[in-house]
């Protein structure tokens, strides 16, 4: 029987007729061998890594009381023991007195094999009174009851030491791997500048590294704190290490650690980004000075019309421009990783913002440049008709040129001129269309 494994209940049977001599030597044969698997598992339990990590151990909390009731239950464990094994001696040598056992013998050999012949001296009846009851100056058992009782003492004070050992094989290794990772990022860290008070990352390794002491001082000294129950938990190792604060601090240093490569990172490309941050401000401040440019055109160009305004270049972006560059110089490379990232979102939204204000400023040039190319159309359409001649159409089409090729130019006289003129083309068509049956009409009325 393995460590693992509660003892073996003995093959007892209810009084009854008495034993003959074949059924007492089946039985002592069989006892013996329980004995030898009750002894075996003793002394592996004894000689468990985990016990003798508890007995070495400075405990705390929950760890501190359970061992101490669990090394009560292994010393009434093998006061039980040592009572058992004097039973079956005492059985062996009434059974060895004769070849051919009398009556009588065989009526005192059943007696005890079956009936409560064990008697258990009060120093080992004394236990705590969740195990066997309140302390008595003795009691009596059966084989099979004393084997009961020996296999909850060893299935309890085995729980305790299984989950304990459990514990300390699996969590104190892992924090000491994940401290190991710790140090290496925070001698990455302050390579690049990421020190606490200076930077959060810096301040978030700080918090991981007293987690993490903390953590196993804690699993050291109470494992059994850190022991999640399953299902069918009564049964030793039933359930797994609560890993959740461990977890916790291997994510936390996860994040740092992508933050931190974010920052070599930087150190590696900043120059290429600082270069293209240069060509975006650069590209917006050139698109600015054409829509200042263009707002003077549009203002002598184009008349009753409102025409935004232009802001100025850029200067507090490129006065951090030049912060990000010094950041740069002086590997300052975790203050230089969060500007380069705001640097670049508002480069870009000040490009758009130029060239949103190019385009509205234009707007009335580009107006004016579509009733221009409408008026070109129509004048076209009516040419290829045969219409060209017609006065009407004539003087309708220069009163619209001359609004729109003439400075100020008022975009709602011109646009009304314009339409006028389609309406007189488009009626020209028709009438060429319906032929001179339809008789003249006087579209004059119309200017």
């Amino acid at each position: 029987m393995g460590v693992a494994e509660p003892f073996p209940g003995p093959a007892g049977r209810p009084h009854g007729p008495v034993m003959d001599r074949d059924e007492v030597d089946r039985a002592l044969a069989r006892l013996g061998a329980e004995h030898e698997a009750v002894e075996t598992s003793l002394l592996a339990l004894q000689d468990h890594a985990g016990r003798r990590l508890l007995e070495g151990a400075e405990l705390t909390g929950v760890t501190k009381d359970r061992w101490a009731t669990a090394e009560q239950q292994i010393t009434l464990l093998w006061g039980y023991f040592d009572a058992y094994t004097a039973a079956l001696n005492g059985i062996r040598e009434l059974r060895a007195r004769r070849r051919w056992s009398s009556r009588e013998d065989l009526a005192e050999l059943t007696e005890r094999l079956r009936g409560r012949s064990v008697t258990v001296a009060s120093q080992a009846a004394h236990t705590s009174p969740g195990i066997t009851g309140p302390a008595r100056l003795s009691e009596q058992f059966t084989l099979e009851e004393l084997v009961a009782r020996m296999n909850d003492l060893y299935a309890a004070s085995l729980n305790v030491v299984v989950t304990a050992d459990a514990v300390w094989s699996a969590l104190p290794a892992r924090i000491d791997l994940l401290s190991a990772e710790l140090r290496r990022t925070r001698s990455l860290a302050h390579s690049v500048g990421v020190r606490p008070g200076e930077h959060p990352s810096g301040d978030e390794l700080e918090s991981i590294t007293e987690e993490l002491s903390t953590l196993r001082a804690q699993v050291v000294s109470d494992p059994l704190a850190f022991w999640r129950p399953g299902p069918g938990s009564a049964a030793p190792g039933g359930g797994r290490p609560d890993t959740d604060r461990y977890d916790r601090a291997a994510r936390a240093l996860e994040d740092v650690r992508r933050e931190i490569e974010a920052v070599l990172q930087v150190r590696q490309d900043s120059e290429e980004r600082l270069m293209r941050l240069r060509d975006v401000l650069s590209r917006a401040d050139r698109t600015l000075a054409e829509a200042r440019a263009a707002r003077g055109e549009v203002l002598a160009k184009i008349a009753a019309s409102e025409v935004p305004a232009v802001s100025g270049p850029p200067t507090a972006l490129q006065e951090r421009l030049a912060t990000a560059a010094e950041h740069r110089r002086h590997a300052r490379w975790s203050r230089l990783s969060p500007l380069l990232e705001s640097l670049e979102r508002e480069a870009d939204e000040e490009l758009m913002r130029a060239r949103e204000s190019l385009t509205a400023v234009t707007a009335p040039l580009a107006v004016r440049a579509e009733l221009r190319g409408r008026l070109d159309a129509y004048k076209a359409k009516v040419a290829r008709q045969g219409s060209a001649e017609d006065p009407v159409l004539i003087e309708r089409y220069d009163a619209a040129r001359r609004m729109l090729w003439s400075a100020p130019c008022d975009l709602r006289a011109a646009e009304q001129a314009v339409l006028r003129y389609q309406q007189a083309a488009a009626e020209a068509l028709a009438q060429r269309h319906d032929g001179p049956e339809s008789g003249p009409t006087d579209r004059r009325g119309d200017s």
